[in-house]
């Protein structure tokens, strides 16, 4: 067989597959998913602003944002953007069924020179026709020395 018939069939069956991921929930976006609007669907988040307590610089922060497709096509989560460098995110990147839920994970690290009140922003974009919130935490960051000075007076 010609190695371009080969390679002409591999690359049909790998589009077949892709094609069928698509139909399972398990595919990435689509090119067209922020602008394909006969595929927008809706989002509902559970918790869209998140307060993480008191914590000691160094320590990191674990938030858990979750949301729910109350649409009827599938929802694609396609960018997630913290706003500054101490937070990186992870998000649920393949389709996400209608009825089932996705989840963007933050992780904030206190260590970032951030000493008292924070309160940080995640932006998210979304295939859905109402708007998708800026994600928001906020807390406070205790320096290390008044974490010790602390647990010396209750001593």
């Amino acid at each position: 067989m010609n190695k371009s018939v080969l390679f002409f069939l591999v690359l049909l069956l790998s589009v077949f597959c892709a094609c069928n991921n698509y139909n399972n929930g398990n595919a990435s976006p689509p090119p067209n998913v922020r602008t394909d609007s006969a595929n927008f669907t809706q989002v509902q988040w559970r918790d869209s602003v998140i307060d993480f307590g008191t914590v000691t610089k160094g320590e990191k922060v674990h938030i858990k944002y979750t949301c729910k497709n109350i649409g009827d096509k599938p929802l694609f989560i396609y960018y997630v953007r913290p706003g500054c460098g101490c937070t990186v995110a992870d998000y649920t990147k393949a389709a996400i069924p209608p009825g089932n839920t996705g989840e963007i994970n933050a992780e904030f690290d206190s260590n970032h020179g951030i000493i008292g009140q924070v309160r940080k922003t995640i932006s998210v974009e979304t295939n859905t026709t109402n708007a998708s919130p800026r994600l928001i935490f906020f807390g406070t960051v205790k320096d290390n020395k008044q974490a010790g000075d602390t647990a010396k007076k209750t001593s």
